[in-house]
């Protein structure tokens, strides 16, 4: 079976964590020991029955304020596909944890309130899930059930919704009316909802068609370790491990290193079983090259006719994670795949208004939850391909070299 890895976003309350329960309730992916702790929590809350929503919400404060703050990671499974799930806050002050939550996602599912339509955070995550290039966008428009499952009422919110995708560049969205908290559309359609012609959340899920997605042209091999054999029955051996980050590689082709422009020819792949007769992402291999090159941890590979943009400045879109405002007295350490170089922030260009699009030219410094284009400036010579063209090689982190934490990441452009 495949895995698909989604997210849920959308404006808070309007039912993300219930549509999580839900799918795992109906699933039965569920034990019996997280079932009774959810029945407990309810009972203290004075539900009247059991909060789906609880079984996403695990942080105490969660519990208690009713809220989602962090990133809920769930797992379950079906006869067709495996999913990984995110459940992202729903709150502005939160949006650098749906960033995160978003940036490896491969589908979203967006929820409406039917009875509020559009608000400034329904259109924030919007943005934000075209910007982080995920292809397939689902409109869950929740809470059918309090306006007595009306197709007005769903088509005017859709209406809504594709105006403002105008100005967005998504490939592919689909409506879905539910109710979360009831099950209606999720599993099986509703009987309530006979004028909806098209197939339930769960069905929707597993028959997406993600393969395609995944960046199979621009053959990238960023480098993570190199082996030198000890042994005396093989001599000089020189292995590169790392992880495929896109594209196909075949013994007998030829890479190059594009910082220093030195090739080789692929003497052979090995995985985990053993050799390989071509490899992939999101494969991890170990290739022996013809002749060895000099190259270690950061070093990347690829194809002599198709090669990375390699630069010591580039753009990028930033979202700041840290609480402490960017400092250009402090050092901050780039991760770029495999590796990592010293940088500095030469210019803000603009900082955007996920709410409005607009650009704002205020030169304050970058605090937490803004998203800025901004100027990079590397020590060393970074390899990478933009991030709307390929997401592994098109990602970067911040990190605040003095405390080892990440304070931002970002979108190559």
């Amino acid at each position: 079976m495949d895995l698909l890895r989604l997210i849920t976003c959308g404006n808070v309350d309007d039912g993300k964590s219930t549509l999580i329960g839900r799918l795992l309730y109906d699933t039965k992916s569920i034990f019996e020991d997280q079932w009774d702790a959810v029945e407990r929590a309810s009972a203290q809350r004075g539900d009247a029955a059991a909060n789906l929503a609880l079984l996403t919400d695990g942080l105490r404060a969660e519990r208690e304020q009713g809220i989602t703050i962090d990133v809920a990671y769930r797992y379950f499974a079906t006869p067709r596909r495996k999913f990984i799930m995110a459940d992202c806050p729903g709150h502005f002050e939160f949006t650098r944890n749906m960033v995160t939550g978003a940036s490896s996602a491969q589908l979203a599912l967006l929820l409406i309130d039917v009875r509020h339509g559009m608000t400034p955070q329904t259109c924030r995550h919007a943005f934000l899930t075209t910007l982080l290039r995920i292809k397939h966008l689902v409109i869950c428009v929740n809470k059918m059930d309090l306006v007595n499952f009306e197709q007005a009422a769903f088509d005017r919110v859709r209406e809504q919704f594709m105006e403002y995708a105008a100005r967005l560049d998504s490939a592919d969205i689909q409506f879905i009316p539910i109710s979360a908290l009831h099950g209606d559309n999720i599993v099986e359609k509703s009987p309530r909802m006979p004028w909806y012609a098209g197939a339930p959340l769960l069905y929707t899920l597993e028959t997406v068609y993600v393969r395609n997605d995944a960046n199979h042209i621009d053959a990238r091999f960023p480098i993570q370790t190199v082996l030198r054999s000890p042994s005396a029955s093989s001599p000089g051996y020189i292995g590169y491990a790392g992880q495929v980050a896109s594209g196909l590689f075949r013994p007998g082709e030829e890479v190059m290193h594009p910082a220093s422009g030195r090739t080789a020819r692929i003497k052979s792949i090995h995985g985990p079983g053993g050799s390989v007769a071509e490899a992939h992402h999101p494969m991890s291999v170990v290739m022996e090259l013809e002749p060895p090159l000099d190259l270690g941890r950061g070093a990347m590979l690829a194809r002599p006719n198709n090669l990375p943009a390699t630069a010591r400045e580039f753009e990028a879109m930033l979202c700041w994670l840290s609480e402490q405002p960017y400092d250009p007295a402090r050092r901050y350490v780039l991760r770029h795949t495999t590796q990592e170089t010293g940088c500095r922030l030469q210019a803000v260009r603009y900082k955007l208004d996920i709410g409005t699009l607009h650009r704002n030219q205020d030169q304050s410094p970058l605090a937490m939850n803004d998203l800025a284009r901004v100027t990079i400036h590397t020590d060393d010579l970074v390899s990478y391909d933009s991030y709307k063209k390929n997401r592994q090689t098109g990602g970067i982190l911040l990190v605040d070299e003095a405390a080892n934490t990440t304070v931002a990441t970002g979108m190559i452009l």
